[in-house]
């Protein structure tokens, strides 16, 4: 089972073939970096779809080359079509918002599905791939509320993978999604990606940049990215319109 506390020895996984699931946010690379430590043949997967913050595939695509990602592969959704969040649809990004604001209810940010589709696919690829293991960045602990980042969920979906696929049915292969930061803070998961050598300035995790890409400073995201670097004493290299 995926477990927050699980631990690899550095190079034990050497010859395994993981999928780990790149958005280009700072959790995402230092789950890349922590993947690579194990050992694994990391395959990272990007999504494009639809997203109003499209500069974090920008920051993916630098993140996985400078970690020595195997293959990065951006997929295309149109999620827009569906909207019904902030990111995919022509509503305000929530500004600004205190600590209880933050911690109160599911916000207009959530993507309907989204860890469900994103996982559904890195599934199918790691199945092309032989791989049976599978990494995400999600985080229980200094989190907006969304459903699809709780352990619960996680588990579910492990369960989902191994009844569904092939490999999971036939016995040659037992799914493991791996959530190795789902239990940390903020600033513990930058501590970590700083020990793993990770080039934060290089991830953006802001939900609503101006055009030249730099961060509002004050979406969810951007507040508990800023508040995570001053938490672990850590220089922010994030460019902030103010």
């Amino acid at each position: 089972m995926s477990m927050a506390d699980e631990k690899f020895e550095p190079g034990s996984m050497n010859g395994h073939r993981a999928v780990v699931l790149v958005s280009g946010g700072l959790d995402s690379a230092t789950v890349l970096a922590m993947a690579k430590q194990a050992g694994f043949d990391v395959f990272a997967l990007s999504f494009d779809y639809g997203q109003r913050h499209r500069f974090e595939l920008e920051a993916a695509e630098k993140v996985c080359r400078s970690m020595g990602a195997s293959r990065h592969v951006t997929l295309s959704l149109d999620l827009r079509a569906f909207g019904g969040s902030a990111l995919t649809a022509d509503i305000d990004v929530p500004k600004d918002r205190a600590d209880d604001e933050m911690e109160a209810g599911i916000p207009i940010t959530y993507v309907p599905a989204r860890n469900t589709v994103f996982l559904s696919l890195a599934l199918g690829w790691a199945e092309s791939l032989d791989a049976s293991d599978i990494f995400i960045g999600v985080n229980a602990v200094d989190y907006s509320g969304y459903p699809d980042c709780r352990t619960e969920f996680i588990q579910a979906f492990e369960q989902t993978a191994n009844l569904a696929t092939k490999s999971g049915v036939e016995g040659s292969a037992h799914w493991n999604i791996h959530t190795p930061l789902i239990e940390l803070t903020k600033a513990e998961i930058i501590r970590e990606g700083v020990a793993l050598g990770v080039d934060f300035s290089l991830t953006h995790s802001c939900y609503d940049p101006d055009k030249t890409g730099r961060a509002c400073g004050h979406c969810d995201s951007c507040i508990l990215r800023r508040r995570g670097f001053e938490s672990a004493g850590v220089p922010d290299p994030t460019p902030y319109v103010d």
